[in-house]
């Protein structure tokens, strides 16, 4: 086992760039392509890990996980607050038709795809990394390969930051509000746009080194 902070001369002789890694090392001869667990296409899950670990070495491990209630739970919650809202307006379903309500859920919705959640969802990375030696957490993955839950979430508020600008810019040049209300949403609507979007390109940067664009803080 090698840490990535301390032996990173072994991670170059090896030509890895991302941590973490599994390599099976035989007993005779060198390391093949197959010895390498490929953690982008089988993930982080312990039965791919195991499954991995028996065919390359024969060692079976039986990996055994306690019932997960979360998710029918969750459903179910959900459910039983859709159908409550519908029988408490069962005499006035004209919300069902607010063009608002669908636009905000489907914003949500593509919020939290394009931020990474489904990734997260299949991959099931590590919320933060802590350095065991000086305490440091990061909170964003140092390779563009890999991402942290803690990292989507930014990206999500990063995103939903720009979003709102955007909408803040559509509106004063939309509405038919005071021409002073809509100079303050228009600066608002530009600074919310150029702040997040700075941020997220710093991000960016931070995760594929070398790129050469920048924006302001970034």
């Amino acid at each position: 086992m090698v840490d990535f902070d301390e032996g990173s001369d072994v991670f170059q002789m090896l030509n890895m760039n991302s941590a973490p890694t599994f390599i099976n090392f035989p007993a005779k001869g060198k390391p093949k392509r197959g010895d390498t667990y490929e953690l982008q296409v089988r993930g982080f899950s312990a039965e791919q890990i195991a499954r991995w670990i028996a065919d390359r070495t024969d060692v079976n491990i039986r990996v055994i996980r306690p019932p997960n209630y979360a998710g029918p739970l969750m459903l179910g919650f959900l459910l039983a607050v859709i159908g409550g809202l519908v029988y408490l307006r069962r005499s006035n379903m004209e919300f069902l038709f607010n063009k608002t309500g669908w636009a905000f859920a489907a914003l949500c919705f593509v919020l939290a795809m394009t931020s990474g959640q489904m990734w997260n969802h299949i991959r099931g990375p590590p919320y933060a990394h802590k350095n065991p030696h000086t305490g440091h957490v990061n909170y964003i993955h140092g390779s563009s390969q890999a991402q942290f839950v803690a990292e989507t979430h930014i990206v999500l508020l990063f995103n939903g930051g720009v979003t709102l600008g955007m909408v803040l810019l559509c509106e004063a040049a939309t509405s038919d509000m005071d021409i002073g209300k809509r100079k303050i949403m228009c600066v608002a609507g530009i600074g919310l746009v150029v702040l997040f979007f700075s941020w997220m390109l710093s991000i960016f940067r931070s995760k594929y080194h070398g790129y050469p664009y920048s924006f302001l803080m970034s």
